[in-house]
């Protein structure tokens, strides 16, 4: 009988970590939003280099510092969204929104993406600038499958599907803009909506 009892509450506890794992991933509607936010954000990049700069970007430029505007924007937009969202989702469903799982969700997600947020801003400062779409896409998607055992595990298909792209974006480094509107546009909304019906619509 006792056996029984410790294998029930083994069962329990599994499923209480789980459950707080689902909720401390972001919500489908995010992912949806944070694409929607990054296709208006390379909309008015593009906007600003065509209209304002020739089609080239300067580092040292004025049109340069605007771009890096308009990405902290979308970065700051993503990052505020999801944490709303999930908050609301969190208390929804009387889960926790900040315990063990969900700090060693952010700090796991974070590792990669500082680090290649400072190595892009080196070869920034050396002048090169070619691959910094690529790099951008690479170190989203490790710092997404580093953080996925952490959440709802489909979480790594979209880290895997960034990570191509970058890699492809590496080969083909004249279609970077592209592949990043692709990777941190498209593929968040139809992340996001995939999400959405699976998790957060009620069956």
């Amino acid at each position: 009988m006792e056996s029984k009892d410790y294998l029930k509450d083994i069962s329990e506890i599994k499923d209480l970590m789980n459950k707080s794992s689902r909720f401390i991933s972001l919500s489908g509607l995010s992912g949806i939003l944070a694409g929607i936010y990054a296709l208006i954000g390379a909309a008015v990049a593009y906007w600003l280099v065509v209209e304002y700069s020739d089609g080239i970007l300067m580092l040292d430029g004025k049109i340069f510092r605007l771009v890096m505007l308009d990405l902290f924007l979308i970065a700051f937009l993503s990052v505020v969204t999801g944490i709303i969202l999930t908050t609301r989702k969190a208390k929804k469903n009387g889960a926790n929104m900040w315990d063990t799982s969900s700090r060693r969700l952010v700090i796991n997600f974070f590792i990669p993406l500082v680090a290649g947020g400072i190595y892009i801003l080196i070869i920034l400062g050396q002048q090169k600038y070619g691959q910094t779409g690529a790099l951008m896409l690479l170190f989203y998607g490790l710092a997404l499958v580093n953080a996925s055992k952490y959440s709802i595990g489909d979480i790594r298909y979209l880290g895997f599907i960034q990570i191509i792209l970058g890699l492809i974006c590496t080969w083909l480094p004249g279609y970077g803009f592209w592949l990043w509107v692709l990777g941190f546009g498209i593929m968040h909304i139809i992340y996001g909506t995939w999400m959405h019906f699976k998790y957060d619509v009620k069956k």
